[in-house]
């Protein structure tokens, strides 16, 4: 099978680096992808964007599947057009995306499939949202309503911080804010079938501790020692297959990657938000614990064929993932500083530890970075502390001039395993 996946993050290498280990893949290109994608995948310069492009490209190379990760090309039509012309797509078409495009229009499939999430308010007006924030009180959660990478939510006891977010936005959701800890849950689908993966748990803030700024994600792991061993049966019953049949009653069938972010509150699991593609970085650790070769699964969702396949086959292994950010992310990154030691990753850590590149590229014979978050260092192990102790020994290896990590990834539910057993 001929695959071309879209995209250039740490979650379009991690899919790549999947696909590369599975024997039915006959050859793997990426559209733009990075630095470490070049390793596994022959790299195509093109506008993800622009989906004429994108399915040109597909055409050109015989693609038998084409995976489209990020969520701006997604929520731009981008599988649509490629669907257009033929080809397979594992990812939703540009109006079903919206259930990630729009935080609003989230909010009213979930109304209308009876999806427990927290109860909310769409503002456009200073008046709405100061009426909107007294009426919940602290801590104030207001989400830009449009795509904004992951950077969109502030989450805040300051009401005149909360107030100045929102009016930086054209339309704002304000929610109660929700307790409890929180769950990525991923979920491949047809649009009729739906198949969940194991869940994971990442870390927003960008400092130890959960302090600091909002962030795309530092770091996950999987799996959830701590979680209900019914959680994943109890979301796909209560969120995600009644959010597919809602999609699918509406017209706009939602087939691909369905996400879901979840708080296990005190009063039982709440939806946060959908996303409509793979998260960064849950999926560097949920796909290392895959053990069912990916394209296959992906061509299935693509195909309307997921009821047909054998159900997913999983590592018992632990997966942790430490993301390497710039100096001075997530405000304003600095890029283009050399990256050294990836070379030692690979030759003393592999193949239980590696490197996945997100903001990175090729400046003559060096890796540079490029972006805000650099790198995720992956690793698996026998439980949560063996997989934390190799990523961490790993990423000691590779430097980046003031570059900044959290220490703290998944050391709470390793400590608390290792006291349970």
């Amino acid at each position: 099978m001929k695959v071309l996946v879209i995209g250039n993050g740490a979650r379009e290498h991690a899919l790549c680096r999947s696909l590369s280990l599975d024997p039915d893949v006959t050859a793997l290109h990426c559209a733009p992808g990075n630095a470490g994608i070049a390793e596994v995948a022959q790299l195509h310069p093109v506008d993800a964007l622009d989906g004429a492009a994108v399915s040109a490209l597909a055409t050109e190379l015989g693609a038998e599947l084409v995976v489209v990760g990020p969520e701006a090309p997604l929520v731009a039509g981008v599988a649509d057009a490629v669907r257009a012309v033929g080809i397979p797509v594992f990812g939703p078409s540009g109006e079903a995306a919206q259930l990630e495009g729009s935080k609003a229009f989230a909010k009213d499939v979930m109304a209308a499939a009876g999806v427990p999430t927290a109860r909310s308010y769409v503002c456009t007006e200073a008046a709405e949202t100061a009426t909107a924030l007294d009426a919940f009180g602290a801590p104030y959660v207001v989400k830009d309503d449009g795509l904004a990478a992951g950077k969109g939510v502030v989450v805040t006891d300051d009401v005149e911080e909360a107030k100045a977010h929102a009016a930086g936005c054209d339309r704002v959701v304000i929610e109660e804010f929700l307790d409890g800890p929180e769950v990525s849950l991923f979920a491949i689908t047809d649009g009729v079938t739906v198949v969940p993966l194991q869940p994971a748990q990442d870390f927003k803030r960008a400092l130890d501790g959960d302090e600091g700024p909002n962030t795309g994600g530092m770091g996950a792991y999987s799996p959830l020692p701590w979680a209900d061993p019914k959680l994943v049966e109890e979301v796909l019953q209560t969120v995600l297959q009644p959010t597919v049949d809602e999609m699918r009653r509406r017209g706009t069938p939602f087939s691909g990657l369905l996400y879901a972010g979840l708080a296990i509150t005190g009063r039982g699991v709440r939806v946060i938000e959908f996303n409509a593609r793979f998260g960064d970085p849950e999926t560097q650790v949920v796909l290392a614990r895959l053990r069912t070769p990916l394209a296959g699964v992906l061509l299935a969702a693509a195909n309307g064929t997921l009821a047909d396949l054998e159900p997913l086959r999983w590592h018992d292994d632990a997966a942790v993932t430490v993301v390497v950010a710039s100096h001075n992310y997530p405000a304003a990154p600095r890029t283009g500083d050399p990256i050294t030691g990836l070379d030692a990753v690979a030759e003393r850590d592999a193949p239980h530890a590696y490197v996945l590149h997100a903001g990175t590229a090729r400046k003559g014979d060096d890796v540079v970075s490029a972006g805000g978050r650099v790198l995720s260092v992956t690793a698996t192990g026998k439980d949560l502390t063996a997989a934390r102790e190799r990523a961490y020994a790993a990423l000691g290896r590779i430097d980046l001039d003031g570059s900044q990590h959290r220490t703290d990834i998944a050391a709470k539910a390793a400590a608390e395993s290792a006291t349970a057993h």
